[in-house]
C-alpha cells in the first residue's frame, strides 16, 4: 500500500488510538490509502473548492482529499475517539482541515464552508440514505453542493441508479435522477474494509441538474412518489387513493394507467402526475 503523505499507515493509526469500529455508529473503516485516493479523485479538481466529509473515522479519505489538493476539508465526526487521529492530520495540513465533533444530521455545514462545495464521504451505513435525501431536497435548487461522491452498501447504490421496471427502482431512484445525474463510480468488496461488512459497497457520484429533469412542484412530487412506493405492490389507483377524489382521472391525464404499479412508472410520468394534481 503506497503512502500518500508522511503520516503513518491507517492500521498503525487505528492501533495507536484504539479505534475499533463501532457497529452502533455504522462504522466500517476503509484502510487502503490507494482506494481512498481513488475516491478523492472522482469529483475532479478540488484545488479551488471546499469539501464536506461526513464520518471521517481515522481519516483515510480525509488524507486522500487533502493529498489530492482539496482547498479545505470540513470533517464532521460523531465519534470522539477519532478526534486525536484527525488532529494529527490537521497538523500535517495546516489551515486546510476543520474537524467538528457532532451529528451530521444536526450540524449546519454552511456556517463553516465557502463555495464551491463538494461532498465526499464514506457515509455511516445507519444515516447514509437520510443524508442523501436531505441533500436532494433542499428548499432552493440548485443546491449548495457541486457534486456528491458517496459510499453506500452496493444495494443502496443500485437503488439510486435503478431504472423503471425492476425491484431496485423506487423513491430513491426517482428523487436522485429527477434532481441529478447519478452513476456508480467505483465498487469495493467487503475485504477492503475493517471490519469487513457482510455486503459489497459502491461509490455513487451525483452532479446536480440546473433544474429538475421535468417540471413539477418539489413538495407535490415528493409526496406523490413517497405515497406511490409506500405500497408498491398495489395498483396506483389504490396506492394514491387519498391524494385526490378523482385520482384515476389524474393518473390518466398524466399518461399513467390506473392499474400500473409504481415501479413501472418513469420519472417523467411521475412529474406529469404531480403537475396534474397541483393543477
Amino acid at each position: 500500500m503506497a503512502q500518500i503523505d508522511g503520516l503513518p499507515p491507517l492500521r498503525e493509526v487505528i492501533a495507536t488510538h484504539g479505534l475499533a469500529a463501532k457497529k452502533s455508529l455504522g462504522q466500517n473503516f476503509l484502510l487502503d490509502l490507494n482506494l481512498t485516493a481513488r475516491i478523492a479523485r472522482i469529483p475532479g479538481d478540488l484545488s479551488q473548492a471546499d469539501v464536506l466529509e461526513v464520518g471521517p473515522g481515522p481519516g483515510g479519505l480525509t488524507r486522500g482529499l487533502l493529498a489530492n489538493g482539496a482547498r479545505r476539508v470540513l470533517a464532521i465526526e460523531k465519534d470522539s475517539r477519532c478526534l486525536p487521529a484527525l488532529a494529527e492530520i490537521a497538523e500535517a495540513y495546516p489551515d486546510r482541515l476543520t474537524v467538528i465533533e457532532g451529528d451530521a444530521l444536526e450540524v449546519d455545514p454552511l456556517q463553516h464552508l465557502t463555495g464551491p462545495i463538494h461532498v465526499v464521504a464514506n457515509l455511516p451505513y445507519n444515516v447514509g440514505t437520510e443524508l442523501l435525501i436531505r441533500w436532494l431536497t433542499p428548499q432552493v435548487w440548485p443546491p449548495y453542493w457541486q457534486s456528491l461522491t458517496l459510499m453506500f452498501q452496493r444495494e443502496v447504490a443500485e437503488r439510486i441508479v435503478a431504472q423503471p421496471g425492476g425491484k431496485a427502482y423506487g423513491r430513491l431512484a426517482v428523487l436522485a435522477q429527477w434532481k441529478a445525474e447519478a452513476r456508480i463510480a467505483l465498487s469495493l468488496p467487503p475485504e477492503a474494509f475493517t471490519p469487513p461488512p457482510k455486503v459489497s459497497s459502491a461509490v455513487v457520484h451525483l452532479t446536480p441538474r440546473p433544474a429538475p429533469a421535468f417540471p413539477a412542484d418539489p413538495g407535490v412530487m415528493e409526496r406523490v412518489v413517497a405515497k406511490a412506493f409506500n405500497q408498491r405492490r398495489k395498483m396506483l389507483r389504490a396506492a394514491l387513493k387519498g391524494l385526490h377524489p378523482r385520482i384515476e382521472d389524474k393518473l390518466e391525464e398524466a399518461g399513467i394507467a390506473p392499474t400500473d404499479r409504481a415501479e413501472t412508472v418513469s420519472i417523467e410520468r411521475f412529474a406529469a402526475l404531480a403537475r396534474a394534481l397541483q393543477g
